[in-house]
């Protein structure tokens, strides 16, 4: 088993060559790819049997980084992510430098600043935004922790990180928050 530092970076370079990866996050495993590149993305949704038009969410090592992918932070959104004390994802209108088929249809997306220690070390080696949806196939149930994940999904990623393997617990999900740029909110899922 690796160290967090030598798995992140064995992620960063297959991320860097476009590929995909199965990695644990702050709430379940999650399947990733680089944010940024419309063919990466497309595997993910082809991996997952999942209509591009369903938007994914993505992963950033601290909140500075959000900037470069919203054209405005609304200004509660900063409060929101300093005060939570559970994984927050944010939906932010005025996406930008991503891929275009990771993006809502209104041109939002969703974003979470996690605070786990092997997904925020490999975003911030990556020093870009980390898709992350749930490791398995469309419509099927969300794998609780690693053994759970189906071996066709283990099989059609890149890398599988050796770290948190041997791990059972009960996952929190993600609270969801979507801010507008007027400031309103929307509460998703608590």
């Amino acid at each position: 088993m690796g160290t967090i530092a030598d798995e992140a970076k064995k992620c960063v370079e297959v991320l860097r060559k476009g590929g995909v990866i199965l990695y644990p996050t702050d709430t379940v495993w999650g399947i990733g790819c680089d944010a940024t590149n419309v063919e990466a993305v497309k595997r993910v949704y082809e991996i997952k049997r999942r209509a591009d038009n369903k938007a994914m969410l993505l992963l950033v090592d601290s909140p500075d980084r959000i900037c470069r992918y919203v054209s405005k932070v609304p200004e509660i959104a900063w409060d929101l992510i300093e005060l939570t004390n559970k994984p927050l994802t944010i939906i932010y209108d005025g996406a930008r430098n991503l891929a275009q088929n990771l993006l809502a249809d209104d041109g939002s997306v969703g974003i979470r600043v996690t605070s786990e220690l092997f997904s925020r070390e490999l975003c911030y080696r990556f020093q870009k935004a980390v898709v992350s949806t749930s490791a398995n196939i469309s419509g099927e149930p969300t794998p609780r922790f690693f053994a759970e994940i189906s071996k066709e999904i283990i099989d059609a990623v890149d890398y599988v990180v050796n770290y948190k393997q041997l791990e059972k617990g009960t996952p929190k999900s993600s609270s969801i928050i979507k801010l507008a740029e007027d400031g309103s909110v929307s509460i998703i899922r608590q």
